[in-house]
């Protein structure tokens, strides 16, 4: 399975982006699919997910500022980000794994830059 992660670039503190991820093939029953970061010296951490169902997941430091979605027509997944502040500045990678831990696809980084 191949992910395709785009939309990383300077934001100024307050600004938006969008991140999107596109995958090889639509997703199945039981699977998640994440947006991760990671900043240099830290592990990285997720930051939104879905389920197949739709049942997303934020982490606290995003919640109300950061909405996940998908799109089944095109095997996307996106990551609208407002409000943002320079603490999102990250590597952002999108992930693809089975909910039953089988396996595990990530897609190549793009980088986050917000500006104070």
């Amino acid at each position: 399975v191949q992910l395709q992660a785009s939309g990383g670039g300077l934001v100024q503190a307050g600004g938006s982006l969008r991140l999107s991820c596109t995958t090889s093939r639509t997703m199945f029953n039981a699977e998640v699919m994440g947006w991760y970061r990671q900043t240099p010296g830290k592990q990285r951490e997720l930051v939104a997910s879905i389920t197949t169902g739709g049942t997303t997941t934020y982490a606290n430091s995003v919640k109300g500022r950061f909405t996940i979605s998908r799109d089944n027509a095109k095997n996307g997944m996106y990551l609208q980000m407002n409000s943002l502040k320079p603490e999102d500045t990250a590597v952002y990678y999108c992930n693809l794994r089975s909910a039953w831990g089988l396996y595990d696809y990530w897609g190549q980084e793009t980088l986050v830059t917000v500006s104070s």
